[in-house]
């Protein structure tokens, strides 16, 4: 048995992770980091804004050497990418996006040397970590900006797949609608990918005439705003400031700040100091915020979102506190408690006010 212990430490060692799991320091010269998209860098939203990120890690470590492949589908073929990226000499390997999950364990157990980093997972190794941000809290500020923009008392949700991060997002922005606006209902269509500038027009086009005069999202190009725009709807943006699709109708939009978590975990791979972790940042970190509101927005409205932003910061509140229904009308969350993030993180259920079922 000690022997085989030994042998254990002889190839960590030999690989260059410690017996405690942190790498040994990496000059970022010498250091070589890949990016697996799973949309085109020219989204405008979500690949985008990785994008946006990795250059700004590059600026933060002059002589580092960082590379992408964008439009990798969730399949056996991000492996292959993954691995072209080992074999080019990475030590350093980003998957940006959920379904790559499995595939990543099982690029990350053939190379213990290398470090990899998935976001919006919740598989991790000794070699794997994850990083995400609490995006459900900029969704709700965004939408007690929507629930007081609409008139009809409909909202049209185009949402992408069904899994927990859509779902939490989707009961984010309903709590905070409904937060400044009761009587709103949230109606959900799906369109089962993450990018498809089609299908997310035709989802907006199908709530709009459904009654919705204002759009949110959860998808990842500018289909859904430039749709709102043309049809004279309002519509609450995603990933990125999407004011430049709808000049005359975007409200404001939940964006993303990735260079600060690309940045850090570059610092602890070059320091030595990297282990195996979970990032979940929020408003507080700075890697969730909000997008500049419309000066179409009551300043009574302003005003509320800059209190409940305080209240998430602070730590006095967050959005997930009891009372909170479901859409049976049932008490989930009851007066005085909150959500884990276990919880939170595995959430398959709407809260009242959401019309639409999530696919099983």
């Amino acid at each position: 048995m000690k022997k085989f212990i030994l042998a254990l430490l002889c190839v960590a060692l030999f690989f260059g992770v410690s017996a405690a799991g942190a790498l040994e320091p990496v000059a970022p010269k010498d250091l070589k980091v890949g990016f697996v998209y799973v949309g085109p860098v020219g989204d405008g939203g979500w690949t985008f804004m990785h994008e946006k990120g990795r250059l700004e890690m590059e600026k933060a470590f002059p002589g580092l050497e960082s590379f992408f492949v964008e439009s990798v589908p969730e399949g056996p073929d991000s492996v292959r990418v993954m691995e072209t990226f080992i074999r080019n000499g990475a030590r350093l390997v980003f998957a940006t996006s959920f379904g790559y999950m499995d595939f990543v364990q099982e690029v990350a157990s053939k190379n213990p040397d290398v470090v990899f980093m998935h976001c919006s997972g919740y598989k991790s190794a000794e070699n794997v970590g994850n990083y995400f941000g609490r995006m459900y809290q900029a969704r709700y500020l965004s939408g007690l900006v929507a629930g007081k923009m609409t008139k009809n008392n409909v909202i049209g949700f185009v949402a992408a797949n069904p899994i927990p991060e859509v779902i939490r997002g989707i009961n984010a922005f309903t709590l905070g609608a409904r937060r400044s606006n009761p009587d709103v209902k949230v109606k959900v269509v799906w369109i089962f990918s993450w990018f498809d500038p089609a299908k997310e027009k035709e989802a907006t086009l199908a709530l709009i005439d459904a009654g919705a005069d204002v759009i949110g999202m959860h998808a990842d190009s500018g289909a859904a705003p430039q749709t709102a725009e043309e049809a004279g709807v309002y519509v609450v943006g995603y990933n990125n400031d999407m004011s430049n699709y709808a000049p005359t109708r975007h409200l404001t939009a939940p964006i993303w700040n990735w260079g600060m978590v690309y940045e850090t975990i570059v610092g602890q791979v070059v320091d030595g100091s990297w282990k195996s972790s979970d990032i979940w940042w929020g408003l507080k970190e700075g890697l969730v915020e909000l997008a500049p509101i419309s000066s179409k927005v009551p300043a009574e409205t302003v005003a509320l979102v800059e209190s409940e932003r305080t209240r998430i910061v602070d730590g006095s509140w967050d959005v997930f506190s009891g009372p909170i229904k479901n859409q049976k009308g049932e008490v989930v969350v009851k007066e005085g408690e909150k959500m884990t993030d276990g919880d939170m993180l595995g959430m398959n259920w709407f809260v009242e006010g959401v019309e639409g079922e999530i696919p099983q």
